[in-house]
């Protein structure tokens, strides 16, 4: 998400021209946190665009063994999958804990992982899933459909976390051992993508014994780590699980993050082999680093997504074509350019070219001054008003954002003020809705658009309608009527339709798409990042 990331932590950064930086902030909805987003307008270009540079990789032998040490800018939050929603956090306990199916590596469907086959019921109210035999939990206890049960209800049980993923489940019954049976309230197309979130991964039945807060302190999990060190503010450090259900699995001995916030010091360990990955290097750093046969770079097809919110509460934006002004008003191909040195694409859509049931032919708000001026010109306040920006101190995007947004409105006849507040505070303010007008990003954490499409368009999801209390109440019951929907094609129709009212309104003002950078030593072989941002580190080896 990113989506709102309620632990109001910011992950890596990746800086742009003239040491601007984008934080890559906590993931779900990044919105709490109101950071950035990136991605790609069409299918097309963005893999054109997010090509990879490590074809430059030797193709010697893999080996078995060794210490991965990835570097980031920031540290993760905590280990507690239910309620944390930081990508710092989440990029290291998915090697932890797996959850019954998993994505597959297009982001766009899900596979057997822990359950071995899974089938939905004729009326589409219950799945049954059959555990794979002999998974145990790295402490060596087998895992049993009695872990399952309590791990799902454990996470849909959180006030304020992970809950609202498990919302249409009823309940969850073992028959035996190895069946689980997961029954919901109502037909819920979304259900086998949703059991990939990282907040139902599964942990041993009552915490192995322990209380929660022991447990998330040196967690167990079925995954190919086990818990090592975490020197907080330094590194996290994850050894190899001898008994992992994957034969040969993994073929590291440990991987470790290692908190490095300098960009240029993260650069300096990569190339000198004292790290082998480079968790968001600078955009402006990208062709240097590909000059160099040691090192290899990779722009991965992503779900994040920047976005400005407008805040229905706080007069005049309530007014759609005032709205839509300011959204006319936005230079998205300069934003690309000089913000992402062109590693982007101006969005059309709510949704990412990357996330399921995408439409690109979906009319997106395109920069335009002179309709811009038509619609202020038809609103409430024909003359302009004035308006602050709220800003994350510190965040030379955001603050390139504002300064773009503010030249830009400043032509139109809109005074837009800025207001500096720490990343924190910025979270928290535009979360209970005392903001104007400000900036952050999305990305995905399961391959199905509900995710967003929920917390972004009903406010009943608890997002606010992404934090500008948007309510359509037409838009709501197409958004009810996708959720319920199993045949893909009808699907399809509704996610399109609800797209582009979306894209209408201007209840957001969609900015660009961008893929996630990294970079490796081109030693390091197998490491790919899924568009939601998560990966394997399994599959990876030297």
């Amino acid at each position: 998400m990113s989506h709102r990331k309620a632990d109001g932590s910011i992950s890596p950064a990746a800086v742009i021209p003239d040491g601007i930086r984008i934080p890559a902030i906590s993931r779900r909805r990044m919105l709490q946190l109101g950071a950035l987003g990136i991605g790609t307008f069409s299918a097309a270009p963005i893999l054109a665009a997010c090509g990879s540079s490590s074809s430059k990789s030797s193709a010697t032998a893999t080996k078995k063994g060794g210490d991965l040490v990835i570097v980031r800018a920031n540290d993760s939050v905590d280990m507690d999958k239910t309620i944390v929603f930081s990508n710092a956090s989440l990029w290291v306990y998915q090697q932890l804990y797996e959850t019954l199916v998993a994505m597959t590596d297009d982001g766009l469907g899900v596979k057997p992982w822990l359950a071995e086959s899974y089938q939905m019921a004729a009326d589409n109210l219950s799945c049954t899933l059959k555990l794979r035999s002999g998974v145990k939990f790295s402490n060596g206890q087998p895992l049993t459909s009695a872990d399952v049960k309590f791990s799902i209800d454990e996470s849909s049980k959180t006030k304020g976390g992970w809950e609202f993923i498990n919302s249409a489940i009823k309940e969850v019954t073992t028959p035996d051992d190895q069946t689980v049976v997961i029954t919901t309230k109502y037909p819920w197309a979304p259900l086998l993508a949703d059991l990939t979130c990282p907040n139902n991964g599964i942990i041993p039945k009552n915490y192995g014994g322990q209380t929660s807060k022991a447990f998330y302190a040196a967690p167990i999990g079925t995954g190919p780590f086990m818990w090592d060190t975490w020197q907080k503010g330094n590194f996290v450090r994850l050894k190899k699980n001898p008994s992992y259900w994957q034969a040969g699995k993994p073929a590291l001995d440990s991987v470790t993050w290692k908190v490095v916030p300098d960009d240029n010091s993260r650069a300096i360990q990569l190339q000198g082999g004292q790290a082998q990955i480079n968790e968001a290097p600078p955009f402006s750093s990208l062709q240097q680093i590909k000059a160099s046969p040691k090192l290899a770079v990779d722009l991965f097809p992503s779900t994040r997504t920047d976005v400005v919110m407008m805040n229905q509460t706080k007069t005049p934006y309530g007014d759609v074509h005032v709205r839509r002004a300011i959204s006319f008003a936005i230079d998205r191909e300069a934003l690309v350019k000089n913000i992402l040195f062109g590693n982007g694409t101006p969005a059309n859509s709510l949704l990412s070219p990357a996330t399921p049931y995408y439409d690109k032919n979906c009319k997106g708000i395109a920069y335009d001054m002179d309709q811009a001026r038509a619609e202020l010109k038809s609103s409430s306040v024909p003359n302009g008003f004035t308006t602050t920006y709220m800003a994350m101190a510190g965040d030379s995007v955001d603050a390139a954002i504002a300064q773009i947004l503010q030249s830009s409105l400043k032509d139109l006849g809109i005074t837009m003020k800025i207001e500096n507040v720490d990343a924190s505070t910025q979270g928290d303010l535009t979360n209970k809705l005392q903001y104007d007008i400000a900036h952050t990003y999305w990305t995905n954490d399961l391959a199905d658009p509900d995710e967003l499409v929920q917390f972004s368009l009903d406010p009943a999801s608890g997002g606010h309608a992404f934090k500008t209390n948007y309510n359509n109440p037409a838009l709501i019951a197409l958004v009810h009527q996708a959720q319920r929907e199993f045949d893909k094609t009808k699907r399809q129709a509704l996610y399109g339709e609800i797209q582009q009212e979306a894209a209408d309104s201007a209840f957001l003002a969609f900015l660009f798409y961008t893929p996630f950078p990294y970079s490796q030593s081109s030693s390091v072989k197998g490491f790919k990042v899924l568009p939601t941002g998560f990966y394997h580190m399994e599959d990876v080896s030297f």
